[in-house]
């Protein structure tokens, strides 16, 4: 068969092509096509597929010396004929087998390099163990050899010499080599040992190093080949190594070495003929010496496992201080702990607590199990990162005057504002609308005299209860403004308790007293029954009677004033962070949220970070009240302050802090509080699921949805709660929003998903806003008086109260005869005694004044005929739906039930 194929392969293929021509457009695949043609010929047609021209590589037989003859050397030089498709084929499912196999092994080669480094480990430490016990040995032995050398030689010293002493030496083999001198012996010093390195000395186990005496005996100290190491020095070393085969990790002995190159040209140096270590004697080769460093990190890492074993099998505890927040989950205070999910996981079982990784557990339960594992606890909370803002305690010598705060409080129309305006020299009173304050101001007056004066200026209307109240928080003196042609009305009243709840001295101002009417006696009066006593009834407060439209007694209330603040002696520290109140803020066109502060402490600057509320920021720039910038602004000066990142709640604290982070975390913290009472106050208005279903059951309850957008925060405070104020029984109220500044498309949208209303308080809709709530039929009310929005709203809450069902009597009929009618039942024959009695209308049967049947009358006759009323002395019939027992002398009372609007 193979003889067959050879022959084959020498003839080769019949080709024009001569013999000794480069391989160049050489034909790799070749077939035959038949053709066929429309006239019904065909024809046979040689294809040939020819390579890309180009030198190729020459053939690897060409230069051979062979004697085929010239056609064989053609075929050498051609490269044989071209593959066919089944041999392609099935080279090419060769050449894959191949490839899967090289894949395979290499994997098994991998795997068994696996094998001999584990083989290797084990048998490292199987070798360690054997030399430690081999050098334990070898040294037991060399003390037995050292002992009965010393024996021998104290015979020898003692014996007597032998008749033959010279031919000891020839029979010998040279002098003796001993530490101990033998009489009668050439004794010779053993050479003394060479000083180890210092890796040697730290891998290599403690056992002595013997040299071999220049020409022992055989029968000298008998000892196993693997107990003491010799030296090895010149030929000898190397022809014991190439008589003794070396040891693999993978098994049995390799091969004898053959001395390399390299050893061929170290023949003359002899620097490391005589260094011994394990390694090299235990595997036979000591052409390297392991490091020091090497041995340092063993050491270092087998120290860090068995401390760690030792921490394990708790022979070590340590105690940590693990640091406790509100809630924690299993995985983290495992973590804090440094001790296992399953050790918590199985503590918190034992407690009877049920909990995964991801489960979160509150301070309480995480104390216990961090108590159980013997740990100290620190808790802290979210709420401490507020700790340590409001600043120290200032010290008495630190303290300097200031001046005082005072808060113009009244009852509406009384005269405040214009009061304020006579002091300040402006007329801020004819640019409200409706000519009543509906925002809280801060101003500063400063006197001829240089004193300071910082005023507060409060709204009256019934509304702003919170306004008023923010004012009186934050004043050292109010100032109670009355009308003398008024007297004490319910804002009064309401300003005398927000004083006296902020333990506050009053200056009683008596206004409007160049009035035809006025009587200011009347108002001291009034003032007994709150228990306000002025100076001139015998009690301790003081009043001024003023004019503010005349300016008269300004003089006088001013000297109250002052003389009210050096009675209290008002001081504090400027040269420290600054802290305050904000007393008005709102969201400001062109210059984004504005909020005004009243600085209580220390001196506000610019450029300082601020938290205010819920919101923080950095000075960009202050103004006074008279809209002039400034750089800094001392106790007891309001100022308007640009920078902050929203619009703070009005009231709130703000503080100076040292950096943004702790800005931020504070900011952040009051957010999550806001948002949690919000979402919690939300809960707790859909209430249980009782009333959730008899709601349900009841049909849907009506609501007023309102969005309220106000140009100061105190304002959209007091909206809110008016509106709230006009809840009905039927119809609830829902405030959506309560923002400040101008009307945006998130507004509108927000409206018309919940059907609300907007309530525009002094600001308007932007263009696009205005847009589409014409596009969305979405309702958007302006208004500049607050009392107006309250009337709109409490028409619209009138008109979703559903009307009520009123019974209205008709009359009274006396039943003077019953009849009994077959197929008909009892018919009442009766007169009507008062009223009229209507077709359908309802009836009860009085007996005795006792109710005994309630129902709707079934038919109404007169005579044969059947009516639609009957009216006073006439007769008639009646018929009951449901109901026979009649008697004489019953009374029916006729009603109808009709609608009544709310």
């Amino acid at each position: 068969m193979s003889e067959g194929n050879d022959q084959d392969q020498g003839k080769g293929r019949l080709s024009l092509r001569p013999a000794g021509r480069r391989d160049v457009g050489r034909t790799v695949d070749a077939g035959s096509v038949r053709q066929s043609f429309s006239h019904g010929r065909s024809k046979v047609v040689q294809v040939e597929v020819r390579k890309k021209r180009g030198p190729g590589p020459a053939p690897a037989g060409s230069g051979s010396g062979s004697s085929g003859g010239g056609r064989a050397g053609g075929r050498g030089g051609n490269g044989g004929r071209a593959l066919t498709a089944a041999e392609l084929a099935t080279r090419q499912r060769v050449l894959e087998e191949q490839r899967q196999e090289a894949v395979r092994r290499e994997q098994e080669r991998r795997e068994q390099e696996k094998i001999m480094i584990l083989s290797a480990a084990e048998e490292a430490r199987r070798r360690e163990e054997e030399a430690r016990r081999a050098a334990e040995d070898a040294a037991r032995e060399q003390e037995e050899a050292d002992a009965r050398a010393r024996a021998e030689a104290e015979v020898a010293r003692h014996a007597r010499p032998r008749p033959e002493p010279e031919a000891e030496p020839q029979a010998g083999s040279g002098p003796v080599v001993s530490a101990v001198p033998i009489p009668g012996e050439v004794t010779l010093a053993p050479p003394m040992e060479r000083l180890r390195p210092l890796a040697e000395r730290a891998i290599m186990p403690a056992r002595p190093v013997t040299p071999s005496r220049p020409a022992a005996p055989a029968s000298a100290t008998p000892q196993a080949p693997g107990e003491t190491l010799r030296l090895r020095t010149g030929r000898a070393a190397e022809g014991d190594e190439e008589r003794r085969p070396a040891r693999r990790p993978g098994g049995g002995a390799a091969p004898s070495r053959k001395p390399s190159g390299a050893t061929a040209k170290k023949g003359g140096d002899s620097r490391r003929s005589g260094r011994i270590d394990v390694q090299a004697a235990i595997e036979g080769d000591d052409d390297k010496t392991r490091s020091l460093a090497s041995v340092r990190r063993q050491r270092e890492r087998e120290r860090r496992q068995a401390e760690l074993e030792r921490l394990r099998s708790d022979q070590v505890r340590v105690v940590r201080d693990v640091v406790l927040p509100e809630t924690i989950t299993v995985q983290e205070l495992a973590n804090r702990m440094a001790a296992r999910q399953g050790e918590v996981i199985k503590t918190l079982m034992k407690m009877g607590v049920m909990a995964t990784v991801t489960q979160s557990l509150d301070a309480d339960t995480a104390e216990l199990v961090v108590q159980e594992f013997g740990h100290r606890v620190r808790r802290v909370a979210d709420s401490d990162v507020e700790i340590g803002i409001e600043g120290i305690e200032d010290r008495p010598e630190e303290l300097q005057p200031r001046p005082p705060v005072v808060t113009v409080m009244g009852h509406v129309d009384h005269g405040k504002t214009s009061l304020l305006d006579a002091l300040r020299t402006t007329d801020v009173a004819a640019a409200e609308a409706g000519g009543i304050t509906q925002h809280i101001g801060a101003y500063q007056v400063t006197l001829a005299s240089g004193a300071k004066i910082t005023f507060i200026d409060t709204p009256g209307h019934e509304a702003f209860t919170a306004m008023r109240a923010r004012g009186a928080s934050v004043t050292d003196v109010v100032v109670l403004v009355v009308a003398a042609d008024d007297g004490v009305m319910p804002q009064t009243i309401e300003a005398i308790k927000h004083a006296k709840a902020a333990h506050a001295p009053i200056v009683v101002a008596i206004n409007k007293c160049d009035k035809p009417g006025a009587n200011p006696d009347r108002v001291r009066q009034e003032l007994l029954s709150h228990e306000i006593v002025v100076e001139a009834m015998g009690g301790d407060t003081q009043d001024v009677e003023v004019s503010a439209l005349k300016r008269t007694g300004l003089d006088k209330l001013e000297e109250a004033i002052l003389l009210q603040a050096e009675i209290l002696d008002l001081r504090a520290n400027p040269h420290r962070v600054a802290e305050g109140s904000v007393i008005e803020s709102r969201l400001d066109r062109g210059r984004g949220p504005v909020a005004t502060v009243l600085v209580q402490k220390g001196t506000l600057k610019r450029g300082d970070i601020v938290v205010a509320g819920a919101e923080w920021g950095r000075v960009r720039a202050m103004l006074d009240d008279r809209n002039r910038q400034v750089q800094d602004a001392g106790p007891a000066t309001p100022v308007e302050v640009l920078g902050i990142a929203g619009v703070p709640g009005a009231g709130e604290p703000f503080v100076v802090v040292e950096n943004e982070n702790r800005a931020r975390e504070i900011s952040e913290f009051r957010q999550r509080v806001i948002k949690d009472r919000m979402a919690a106050g939300q809960t707790a208005a859909r209430g249980t699921l009782d009333q959730m279903l008899a709601r349900i059951q009841a049909g849907a309850q009506k609501e007023v949805a309102v969005v309220i957008k106000a140009d100061v925060q105190g304002s959209a405070e007091a909206l809110q709660a008016t509106v709230l104020k006009l809840e009905h029984e039927e119809v609830k109220v829902r405030v959506l929003t309560a923002g400040v500044g101008q009307i945006t498309e998130s507004d509108v949208q927000l409206a018309k998903a919940s059907d609300a209303v907007i309530v525009a308080f002094n600001v308007r809709a932007t263009t696009q806003a205005r847009e589409l709530a014409q596009r969305e039929g979405v309702d958007i009310r302006y208004y500049s008086i607050i009392y107006q929005v309250a009337d709109d709203v409490e028409q619209l809450v009138k008109g979703k109260v559903a009307p009520k069902h009123r019974e209205k009597f008709l009359g009274y009929a006396e039943i003077r005869k019953v009849f009994d009618i077959t197929k008909v039942g009892k018919v009442a024959g009766c007169y009507v005694t008062e009223g009229v009695v209507k077709r359908g209308c309802g009836v009860r049967l009085l007996r005795d004044n006792v109710v005994i049947h309630e129902g709707e009358l079934s038919q109404l006759k007169r005579f044969k005929d059947d009516v639609k009323e009957v009216a006073r002395g006439y007769e008639c019939g009646l018929s009951f739906a449901g109901y026979n027992d009649l008697r004489e002398g019953d009374m029916v009372e006729c009603y109808e039930m009709e609608l009544v609007p709310a």
